[in-house]
């Protein structure tokens, strides 16, 4: 494995801790987004990742650079 790839899986890791974060912290104050699909939580954590003071400077621009299919995806996997 190169370095490139090691980089790429760390990446892919604190992007799911980051998002697995976001989705708690959405969920204290909406009980019922267990209940909403997928693409309507992605739509939700893509707008928490823009607001400022949410996420560190580093922690944005590692979320930013998925598109909220690449959410989507990340989300179904736990």
């Amino acid at each position: 494995m190169t370095l490139q790839e090691k980089r790429k899986d760390l990446d892919v890791e604190r992007q799911k801790r980051l998002l697995t974060r976001l989705v708690e912290e959405l969920s204290r104050s909406d009980p019922e987004l267990y209940y909403r699909s997928t693409s309507e939580v992605a739509a939700q954590i893509e707008g928490l990742i823009g607001k400022a003071g949410r996420l560190s400077l580093e922690d944005r621009q590692l979320l930013m650079r998925l598109s909220r299919r690449d959410i989507e995806v990340l989300l179904s996997l736990h």
